[in-house]
């Protein structure tokens, strides 16, 4: 037993495990007499600098906010944050089973049709995680549980959301955040992330349960992180023929270089997985991950019981919790909602406030809500009286229009960048000269991994914002480095190179050598530098 008490409530008993990131112990919740995790984080260590260390605490309870807008069963559930001294903490519930390296150990080869299951069940919980939207970028076998009923939980979303909020960041090591084996070149650049970032690590998990090896390995990180940039991988069949010509075939798109070659959203992974996924059955043993979709809803038996041989006489009528017999090239029902998928947008805030509610009163609410901090009960408020106010003082008046740019911008704060974006561009098209909706909806589509369109809209007002560089050079610049990374994201690296190269010198001209924008690019470089010298 450690005895230190977290929180004034979470008292650690025991570490699971530790890494870069910090510590995950088992602890006891005092309060609640319950189990819980608690991942202790130290922003020093993970960031260096002081001044990045501070901005990571300040961000750290936004991004658990926006971290806790999926509701999906196959996440595990957050349920605390704060700081406690000089360390961050995530208190989440504590999930019993085997974490999926483990897993893939315990059953070499792992079955093809094993690894389809898991896939699909990870689909699923990328579709919630993406439409909020949230990129994972480290989903991996050590991030995956198996619980003993079969069904998947992914871990340390919260832990990469706070580590890396907009786009992938360097370390002051000069590495990208995440893990080299299953980093997508564009993350392996430096550059801007996205949902695709996630499905080539999917791709790299599915390539690693099938083989029995990640698709690229090396003795150095940046030799792991080349192979990815340069190198194609090794077809499934090559190396295990039994293996399905189509599941080869979408493991090698989901490892496309290039973004915009890979599947277009999880759930298009998910929908050329179906075919695959088994239509009836008894799960064979113990943390089977095809039991989700064998027998849906069914209660674990109690012992462990041997598979029975099938009888050659025509099988009784299925149980209503039995998943029904389909033919080879059926799409299986799956009732389970641990493996459905999500709606691909999250259905809109139900208005709070009736015909002529009080909007004053409103406006107040929602004043003294954005000063306590609560943004989502701001949006809710904000969303519930647009509709009465626009019937009292109509949609074109000065009042209804201060009210959605209000909406709009609370819903960008909040990270709700998916209902933020329509809000911005109808603000954008009655206001065509306003440069920051511009700004605004070119964020949202990076942040929803729209990346050729981010580009083109980034690119679209920068020189409007270069002409008050005078007053304010911190936006363009903000652009400019957006744009070099973008342009990283998509493989054009020479052209991101060169826009990185040109804003650097500016900004170590205008701030100094020493401003941290000046050495996060040159971080960001030097890490371009180093890949090259594996070439």
């Amino acid at each position: 037993m450690n005895g230190r008490v977290v929180g004034g409530r979470y008292e650690l008993a025991t570490v699971l495990g530790q890494g870069g990131m910090g510590q995950v112990w088992t602890a006891y919740d005092t309060r609640l007499d319950r189990r819980v995790a608690v991942k202790l984080l130290s922003p020093a260590a993970l960031t260096g600098p002081r001044t990045a260390a501070d901005e990571l605490r300040r961000r750290f309870v936004r991004e658990c906010r926006v971290t806790a807008h999926v509701d999906h069963p196959g996440l595990v559930t957050v349920h605390d944050a704060g700081s406690d001294g000089d360390d961050l903490y995530l208190v989440m519930q504590y999930v019993d089973g085997a974490d999926l390296a483990d897993h893939l150990a315990e059953h070499d080869p792992y079955p093809w049709e094993w690894a389809v299951c898991v896939a699909a069940q990870v689909c699923a919980v990328l579709a919630a995680v993406h439409a909020v939207p949230i990129v994972h970028r480290d989903l991996k076998p050590r991030n995956v549980m198996i619980r003993p009923d079969g069904t998947l939980t992914v871990l340390d979303l919260g832990v990469a959301s706070v580590l890396d909020s907009d786009t992938t960041r360097l370390t002051h090591t000069g590495e990208p955040i995440g893990s080299p084996a299953y980093m997508a070149p564009e993350q392996a650049m430096g550059g801007a992330v996205g949902p695709r970032t996630d499905l080539y690590a999917l791709g790299v998990l599915l390539h690693e349960l099938l083989s029995g090896n990640v698709p690229f390995a090396g003795s150095t990180a940046l030799g792991v992180l080349h192979r990815h940039l340069h190198e194609p991988p090794l077809p499934l069949r090559q190396v295990r023929p039994e293996v399905p010509e189509s599941l080869e075939a979408l493991v090698l798109r989901l490892l496309a270089k290039d973004p915009a070659d890979r599947p277009s959203g999880a759930h298009e992974v998910y929908e050329a997985l179906l075919p695959l996924l088994p239509a009836r059955g008894t799960p064979s043993g113990p943390m089977d991950p095809t039991r989700p979709f064998l027998r849906p809803h069914a209660p674990w038996p109690a012992t462990p019981r041997p598979p029975q041989a099938q009888p050659p006489t025509p099988l009784p009528p299925q149980p209503p919790t039995q998943a029904p017999t389909r033919a080879p090239s059926a799409r299986p029902a799956v009732a389970d909602p641990r493996v459905s998928l999500p709606a691909q947008t999250p259905p809109p805030v139900p208005a709070h406030a009736p015909r002529g509610a009080d909007v004053a009163g409103a406006v107040e609410e929602v004043k003294r809500l954005l000063g306590e901090g609560a943004l989502t009960q701001a949006v809710d408020v904000l969303g519930g009286i647009l509709p009465a106010a626009s019937a009292e003082h109509g949609e074109g008046s000065p009042v209804v229009r201060i009210l959605r740019k209000q909406y709009a911008s609370t819903l960008l704060d909040d990270g709700q960048y998916r209902r933020a974006l329509p809000e911005l561009r109808r603000l954008a098209a009655d206001d065509p000269g306003n440069a920051q909706f511009g700004y605004d909806i070119a964020l949202c589509l990076e942040q929803l991994g729209e990346t050729a369109e981010a580009l083109a809209a980034f690119r679209a007002v920068l020189p409007a914002f270069e002409q008050g560089a005078a007053q304010d050079p911190g936006r363009a610049f903000d652009i400019r480095r957006r744009t070099g990374l973008l342009l990283l994201a998509t493989g054009r690296h020479t052209e991101g190179q060169a826009e990185l190269n040109r804003l650097l010198l500016d900004a170590e001209r205008l701030y100094g050598a020493y401003h941290p924008l000046a050495a996060e690019l040159r971080r960001t470089l030097e890490h371009q530098r180093q890949l090259g010298r594996h070439a």
